[in-house]
């Protein structure tokens, strides 16, 4: 699919709310909250939509959109290419991420290894190959997808793709040489300190050592 396939799609999905989560109530079954129904009475419906800018990397376009009370307005949409992120984890329970700095922001935190899904290219495939990119060692193994989710899912649609995978083979250094000023094999256990602190602040990032810290066994 081409990187223009992926925002005409992305485009049509923005289109079709997803159906509304019903409310857990009494009598009802464990998993009655998580089911989804056919009433889209709530859905924003969209008219129309129009480009005002469109590069490689970012389309900025209007919506012409109508929200459940009736009013009609022109609503900004930003559409940014796929990305995929992966937490390499080893043996001794430690996750490899890198200490970098984001100029949009000018914010420094530590991050895992992840970019752009490249036209034609599976996420799963763009994860393992930004790992051997950044950091120089290579997956073993499949990946697990953890979950794939919208970072700005009120103005921007950019789907992030998360996995984890469990043990790598060291296979070179690092061919980009601008993603990080250090690197790191942190224990999983200082991973909460370090969002604490604000050393963790990275959307992808977060998702993904989050579900580690919940899937971990307990003692």
């Amino acid at each position: 699919m081409t990187r223009g396939e992926v925002r005409r799609l992305a485009r049509l999905e923005g289109q079709q709310v997803g159906d509304p989560v019903q409310e857990q109530t009494s009598g009802q079954g464990a998993t009655a909250w998580s089911k989804g129904h056919a009433d889209r009475s709530t859905a924003w419906k969209v008219f129309g939509e129009r480009p005002i800018y469109e590069n490689y990397w970012v389309t900025v376009a209007t919506a012409d959109i109508q929200t459940p009370d009736g009013t009609r307005f022109d609503h900004h949409k930003v559409y940014l290419p796929p990305a995929a992120i992966v937490a390499m984890v080893d043996d001794w329970d430690r996750v490899f991420m890198m200490w970098r700095h984001r100029f949009v922001s000018d914010t420094w935190n530590w991050e895992l290894p992840g970019g752009i899904v490249e036209d034609g290219e599976e996420p799963a495939e763009a994860a393992a190959r930004e790992a051997v990119e950044e950091t120089g060692y290579r997956p073993k193994g499949d990946l697990e997808h953890v979950v794939t989710f919208e970072p700005m899912i009120g103005t921007v649609t950019s789907p992030h793709h998360v996995y984890v995978v469990r043990g790598v083979d060291q296979i070179g250094e690092p061919t980009e040489r601008n993603e990080a000023q250090r690197t790191a094999w942190v224990p999983m256990d200082e991973i909460p300190a370090l969002i604490a602190a604000g050393k963790i602040k990275n959307s992808g990032t977060l998702v993904a050592v989050l579900h580690l810290l919940a899937t971990r066994p307990r003692a």
